[in-house]
C-alpha cells in the first residue's frame, strides 16, 4: 500500500519549491532589467553614430557636388582653350600656304633656289 505522508510535510515541500521558483524568476527578471539597460544604451549608441555617418555622408556629397562643379567649368574653359588653338592653327596653315605660294610666284622658294 502507497504510503501516506504527513500532510504537513507535503505543505512545507511545495512552499519551499514555490519560493524557489520565485527566487529564480526575480533573479531572471533582474537579468532581463539589466538586459534591457544595456539594450537601450547601445540602442542610443548605434543612433549616434548613425546621425554623424549620415552627417559625414551629406557633407560629401556637399563637397562631392561642388567638384562636379569645379570640374565641369574647368572643362568649359578648357573646350574654349583648344577652340582657340585650333583657330590659331588654322590662321597658321593658312598663311603658310599663302607665303609658299607667293614665295613660288616670286622665285624665292628653298625648291627654286639653287
Amino acid at each position: 500500500m502507497p504510503r501516506k505522508g504527513n500532510g504537513r510535510g507535503d505543505a512545507n515541500l511545495t512552499v519551499a519549491i514555490l519560493r524557489e521558483i520565485r527566487d529564480e524568476i526575480r533573479s531572471t527578471n533582474q537579468r532581463l532589467d539589466a538586459t534591457n539597460q544595456k539594450l537601450d544604451a547601445t540602442r542610443e549608441d548605434l543612433g549616434q553614430r548613425i546621425d554623424t555617418t549620415n552627417q559625414r555622408i551629406d557633407e560629401t556629397n556637399r563637397r562631392l557636388v561642388e567638384s562636379e562643379v569645379r570640374l565641369a567649368s574647368a572643362v568649359i574653359d578648357l573646350r574654349g582653350s583648344v577652340v582657340e588653338v585650333r583657330d590659331l592653327l588654322r590662321e597658321q596653315l593658312d598663311l603658310r600656304r599663302r607665303v609658299e605660294r607667293l614665295e613660288r610666284h616670286a622665285g624665292l622658294s628653298p625648291d627654286t633656289a639653287g
